[in-house]
């Protein structure tokens, strides 16, 4: 039908700008504060948009529903604005109609939605786990950076020059702190260091040329000193255990369900299961929420109707919070869309009602 592809154009358009803009705002911080991290030593700044690629799902689940309900609100506003929606009445297309014909829309949206939160936001955030775990276990010399103090786990590194292939360090400054207690803390000088490939080999191996090495005892001035003239310093990993996500938001929705007694577990799982269905409760409300005459303009109910619908998902998120500390059960999600579905359907029969229960709150406040 001519109306429906009319519809879908506008919204899936509308829509896609929305969430561009919002996903953009909100990764823009995101990026920042990487930077800034990336900029302190503690993260490499090579995989900074390899981060934000995978932490890109766990946002579109919360950034989609929003964009897609504000789609909808823009497009029916106009649609009264610009007397369209009077054309519709007039040749017998009801508002109601125009909704049931974007249901296919709508469920192709929920269809994405799902997706994002039963597998890609999950599988998202394993990856930026792994990946910003791995930086955490590299030691001192792949972070270090020329005339800057870079500390990596029990490592603390200076070098006043680096070649452009991080091999050939100068004026080498390097602090090991003691493992357990009763050992030494390390310290080393040397005027040049140079990174040794070994094949087969995690740890860094470096050749120190032209140095001194200090051994130093906490709360004693005890200390030993040497001087040399070549060292071969060995560095190891701090971690090479195979990654294994504990977090239950990063979990796989399998291994959820495998663990539903548990009250956390099940408060996530079925928060991925019903979330998706806050589409149906987009479209429904902007149905009762959009109409506006021609001199409002189509941005009047706009902000009061996203706090509704904002307000929707503060709810489910508050179900969950319940849900993990067993206060409430699975059945309080549905039962929260439920409510908002039915009030909105019931402005939708009896638009009369909205107008009534204004001037009744107006006549309790004053």
């Amino acid at each position: 039908m001519i109306i429906r592809r009319y519809l879908v154009k506008q919204v899936v358009s509308t829509s896609l700008v929305v969430v561009s803009l919002l996903t953009l705002i909100m990764m823009g911080g995101r990026l920042i504060k990487y930077f800034g991290v990336a900029a302190q030593g503690r993260l490499d700044a090579s995989i900074l948009f390899s981060i934000i690629g995978y932490r890109l799902p766990e946002f579109l689940t919360l950034i989609l529903p929003l964009g897609f309900f504000i789609a909808l609100m823009l497009v029916f506003g106009r649609l009264y604005v610009d007397h369209e929606m009077a054309v519709f009445n007039s040749s017998g297309i009801s508002r109601n109609k125009l909704g049931r014909l974007l249901v296919p829309m709508t469920v192709v949206f929920l269809a994405i939605q799902s997706f994002l939160m039963l597998w890609a936001a999950p599988w998202g955030l394993r990856q930026f786990e792994e990946l910003t775990s791995a930086q955490a276990v590299r030691t001192g010399f792949d972070l270090v950076r020329p005339k800057e103090f870079v500390s990596s786990g029990a490592y603390t590194i200076y070098a006043s020059d680096l070649s452009e292939d991080r091999k050939n360090l100068k004026d080498i400054f390097f602090y090991q702190k003691a493992d357990r207690e009763g050992q030494p803390d390390v310290v080393i000088l040397a005027k040049e260091a140079t990174r040794i490939e070994m094949p087969n080999d995690s740890a860094n191996v470096v050749d120190l040329t032209e140095g001194r090495r200090y051994e130093i005892f906490a709360n004693s001035p005890k200390y030993t000193h040497i001087e040399f003239q070549s060292y071969r310093l060995r560095l190891e990993n701090n971690k090479e255990a195979k990654f294994e996500s504990t977090e239950v938001e990063a979990l796989p929705t399998s291994k959820l369900w495998q663990n539903r007694d548990d009250a956390v577990v099940s408060s996530e799982l079925w928060w991925r299961v019903y979330v998706p269905f806050a589409m149906v409760v987009a479209l429904i409300l902007s149905l009762a929420l959009s109409e506006v005459s021609p001199r409002q303009g189509r941005y009047l109910k706009l902000f009061p109707a996203l706090l509704i619908f904002a307000s929707l998902i503060v709810v489910l998120m508050a179900i969950k919070t319940r849900i993990s500390k067993e206060e409430l059960g699975a059945w309080a999600y549905p039962v929260a869309l439920f409510i908002y579905s039915g009030v909105a359907i019931l402005f939708l029969r009896k638009p009369s009602l909205a107008p009534k229960i204004k001037k009744q709150i107006q006549r309790v406040g004053s």
